[in-house]
């Protein structure tokens, strides 16, 4: 058994719309082995994970799994992995549940998918499955690849998993706040490994580490940590506080002790969590040692007079008290018969205690303050409590060194209550804790005592989400509604559009009229990612990475993302929802790649965008495989547009009252149409639109009815959606590779990036329109990871172009081709649909290939290029214009440099020219004009 490939998706993709790990798994010999048929197997594996009984698999009701482990001849070794992989991680904590097992159609090979929450443990435990799986097959199966190991302890690998997968995980107060957002769909996305939290979108997001905010002001949490500055302001205000001073030394610490008087508490200057902190200081020794303690944690330690009474964290958030807890430190209770150290075991055996933060409570250690509090009590670990007796093994009650919280929300005075929110305010803290100690918190401070020993910036909120004893808190919901007040919006609009052919275009598009709109666009394409129009990262950038690049900077209120088949089919979308998702159309292209194989596999994966979005999903209604979308989306509306003004569909839809773009045609030409709730938008005559070429380009018309409806969906203005097409061009520097048109030369030059057959049909059938006076030429190329069939086509369809002279030649990567490999499959599809061998020219290199065919150009011929090198093929371009007018300026001079001097030979029978010319092509061009 042997995998084959690992694949994390990390968005919405082909199995699920959320994080899903699929592995690719070749079972071997084992495809003969089902559970069932492997002796003792399924009796070893329940009693490994006793809890896989729970799993409902295809029955839907518990016990369904182990029904299929032991029916028949049982179940596959993959569809046992996915259920191990799930189970695994439920014991670590995650809360996943969904799986599938399916055979790719060859024998013995299986895709299996099994959700995860965090990618590392998800990885992880996979790799314990494996090996689990592998340790119980070494007795049942004589298998070569089952090798003993004898190292292998299932109970203690699954141990440390757990723990593995807890130190990966949220801490309770940020998962908390996680899920309030979630409950407001707030999104969320987690920067980096540890508690640092983005919620909301560009320009909207608001950032968590741990409790501190985005609105927590620095100056708070310093006057917070320093426990001198924060004991004054108090003071000031006349809250109630010890008495304290600060101390470096034991001298001036016994000094304190003596001015102040026993009983004392000395913590660390600016320590948390308890640590460091000693309680009940009742003598000169016991000062020392208590220093020292503190002075591990902090050069400067803080003395204060002990107050009497429980200790009580009191959260204040936004300047409201939302939670109390009386926080009771870690402790036993003896029963007369068991130790203190066998007591400790039974307390740390509860399920709900784990290590530091972990779970809901902490485990509690003997540590140096419980051997401090045994000592004083003169007891020792292996002293027997009498029966009822409790014993404190902490002096404070922190969660984090195995105290436990009771709920006091609802007991508070009201009194205790306008001190917590008035000592916060006087901090500064948005999200505050205030430590208050008082006998009795149901009563007020002013009659009974009590005082603030400490306000805490980044509270835990473990002890009031899952206190010990009373009612669970909603307090990270406060915080939420703080950062994100009711009707504020947490989210930026975001389209995405993606199709076979014309992403980019109407990407662009689409950015271009919320531009003109006064939006700051994050746009990601195939060159780039965008912010405002300027491209700040280079590349092809139509993946999930750059989806969440965007959708991370805090400057973006509008996201425009052009989304690929490639990003799709490695690692899903890079965003769980958008607001309009687009599917321009379904054509042949990368079938073959990554079990992609069909047009409707392709038209699977073209799905997920609109399956994800949430207000509109954009159909092309002249294509099949889009209009099936419709019934796949979600969205709260669907939208078409369409070429043909009586598609019956679209008539049907608008007599509904719904959404659609429609090419009408009128006397002046043809005008773009939106239809919206039983109105008549008239949007624009299309050869007012420069990126149709005078509406001849019939591809960018598609775009710009895609661009316009998604733009309305959007709740851009009419006039800004106009305005838009009407300024937006295909040159160079606003759409690289797109119907670049170069018109500085005696002949005109299209540079496209088209790369499979339906590209290229588009661009011919422009060209015929376009009705060139002189020659056509074509430089052809294909990639080469497409299939033989589809290289061809891609040959047949430039055939039918009535060009004078087509030039094939090959990407600069071959992509796993020979060099010459796909020119030859070109120039192959050209004879075999007629196309004249005379007018095929096979120049492999790219650079050599154009500057061929801008060679050969003369006036008044129409050079079309489907390039690769986009950038490099434009400078050649525009390079060989440069050429041509530093040629025209040598020829005015006296000195003609780069020809050899032209001979003419008269007489009076006739006129005969002899030119020798240098090799250079415009030299030869201008030479001929001289001969005519």
């Amino acid at each position: 058994m042997k995998i084959i490939e690992k694949r994390i998706y990390r968005g919405p993709n082909l199995y699920a719309h959320f994080p899903v790990i699929r592995l690719t798994l070749n079972l071997g010999e084992l495809e003969k082995w089902p559970s069932a048929k492997v002796p003792g197997f399924n009796d070893k594996l329940i009693a490994a994970l006793p809890s896989l009984k729970e799993h409902t698999c295809s029955y839907g009701t518990p016990g369904g799994f182990i029904r299929r482990l032991t029916e028949n001849d049982g179940t596959w070794m993959g569809h046992i992995l996915e259920h191990i992989a799930i189970e695994v991680q439920q014991l670590a904590g995650a809360k996943v549940t969904f799986g599938k097992t399916r055979s790719t159609g060859e024998t013995g090979i299986y895709h299996v998918v099994y959700a995860y929450e965090e990618e590392r443990v998800g990885m992880a435990a996979m790799e314990l499955a494996m090996r689990l799986i592998g340790h119980l097959l070494r007795e049942g199966l004589e298998l070569p690849e089952f090798k003993k190991d004898e190292d292998f302890n299932f109970g203690e690998e699954l141990d440390e998993l757990i723990g593995f997968a807890q130190r990966r995980q949220l801490g309770p107060s940020t998962a908390s706040l996680v899920k309030a957002a979630e409950e407001r769909d707030i999104p969320w996305l987690r920067l980096n490994d540890y508690s640092l939290v983005q919620f909301g979108h560009g320009k909207h997001q608001q950032r968590v580490q741990a409790t501190i905010t985005s609105q927590t002001r620095h100056i708070a949490v310093e006057i917070s940590s320093d426990k001198e500055e924060t004991h004054k302001i108090l003071a000031d205000l006349g809250l109630p506080v010890p008495h304290q001073e600060l101390v470096r030394n034991s001298k001036a610490a016994i000094k304190v002790a003596k001015r102040i008087g026993f009983p004392l508490v000395i913590k660390p200057y600016n320590g948390n969590h308890g640590r460091g902190v000693t309680l009940n200081i009742e003598n000169e020794e016991q000062v020392i040692a208590a220093l020292e303690n503190a002075q591990k944690h902090a050069r400067t330690a803080v003395m204060e007079t002990m107050i009497a009474g429980f200790d009580h964290r009191m959260l204040v958030v936004d300047g409201k008290l939302v939670a109390v807890s009386k926080r009771v430190p870690g402790h036993v209770v003896g029963d007369g018969k068991k130790t203190i150290a066998e007591l400790i075991d039974i307390v740390n055996s509860d399920p709900r205690r784990g290590i530091g933060h972990e779970k809901v409570l902490t485990r509690i250690e003997l540590d140096y303050q419980a051997q401090r509090l045994l000592e004083a009590a003169e007891y020792n670990a292996e002293t027997v409590l009498k029966e009822g007796e409790i014993f404190y093994l902490r002096s404070t009650g922190n969660l984090s060194t195995g105290g436990t919280a009771i709920d006091m929300t609802d007991e508070v005075h009201p009194d205790n209550q306008e001190m917590a929110m008035r000592a916060a305010k006087a901090v500064g803290l948005d999200v505050a804790g205030v430590d208050f100690i008082t006998p009795d918190v149901t009563r007020s401070y002013k009659d009974l005592g009590g005082a603030i020993c400490e306000i805490n910036a980044a509270p835990g909120f473990r002890m009031h989400v899952a206190p010990t004893e009373g009612k669970p808190r909603d307090v990270a919901g406060p915080v939420m509604d703080m950062l994100f007040p009711p009707n504020t919006p947490a989210r930026i609009p975001m389209a995405s559009v993606t199709g076979t052919n014309g992403k980019t275009t109407t990407a662009r598009m689409l950015a271009h009229m919320h531009k003109m709109s006064g939006c700051t666009v994050g746009l990601a394409t195939t060159d780039g990612v965008y912010i405002d129009g300027v491209r700040t990262v280079e590349g092809d950038m139509t993946g999930p990475k750059a989806a969440q690049m965007i959708l991370r900077d805090p400057d973006v209120d509008m996201a425009v993302l052009e989304t690929a088949r490639g990003g799709l089919v490695r690692s899903g979308l890079g965003f769980r929802t958008c607001n309009v998702g687009a599917v321009l159309n379904v054509a042949s292209d990368h079938l073959g790649l990554r079990g992609i194989d069909t047009l409707e596999d392709l038209a699977a994966v073209k799905r997920i965008v609109p399956e994800v979005a949430r207000d509109c999903a954009v159909l092309n209604a002249d294509d099949m495989h889009c209009l099936k979308m419709a019934d796949h989306t979600k969205a709260k509306r669907i939208a078409y547009f369409t070429m043909n003004p009586r598609n019956d569909l679209v008539r049907q839809h608008i007599q509904a009252g719904g959404l659609a773009a429609v090419l009408e045609e009128g006397i002046n030409g043809h005008m773009i149409t939106l239809y919206d709730d039983g109105a008549h938008m008239p949007l624009l005559w299309t050869h007012l639109i420069p990126a149709t070429m005078e509406g001849k380009a019939l591809h960018n018309v598609a775009n710009a009815m895609a661009a316009a409806v998604m733009a309305y969906a959007m709740d851009v203005k009419m006039e800004n959606i106009r305005q838009g097409l009407r300024t937006f061009d295909t040159s160079y520097f606003q759409v690289p590779g797109r119907l670049n048109i170069f018109n500085e030369l005696p002949f005109k030059v299209i540079l496209d990036y088209g790369h499979n057959a339906s590209a290229i049909k588009c661009m011919v059938d422009l060209v015929e329109r376009l009705d060139a006076e002189g020659k056509k030429i074509c430089v052809l190329a294909a990639p080469g990871d497409r299939r033989n069939e589809d290289i061809l086509e891609i040959a047949k369809v430039a055939a039918q172009g009535n060009f004078d002279k087509i030039i094939v030649r090959r990407d600069d990567n071959p992509r796993g081709r020979d060099e010459a490999e796909v020119p030859q499959l070109l120039h192959k599809g050209l004879k075999e649909a007629g196309y004249p061998e005379s007018q095929i020219e096979l120049i492999v290199d790219e650079q050599e290939a154009v500057n061929r065919a801008l060679q050969l150009g003369e006036h008044g011929d129409l050079i079309l290029i489907f390039g690769d090198k986009i950038s490099r093929c434009w400078k050649q371009i525009t390079k060989f214009k440069d050429q041509s007018e530093n040629l025209e300026q040598t020829e005015s001079s006296e000195s003609m440099s780069n020809v050899i001097p032209l001979t003419i030979n008269v007489n009076t029978d006739n006129l005969h020219l002899d030119a020798e010319v240098i090799s250079d092509a415009r030299g030869v061009r201008i030479a001929r004009e001289l001969s005519d």
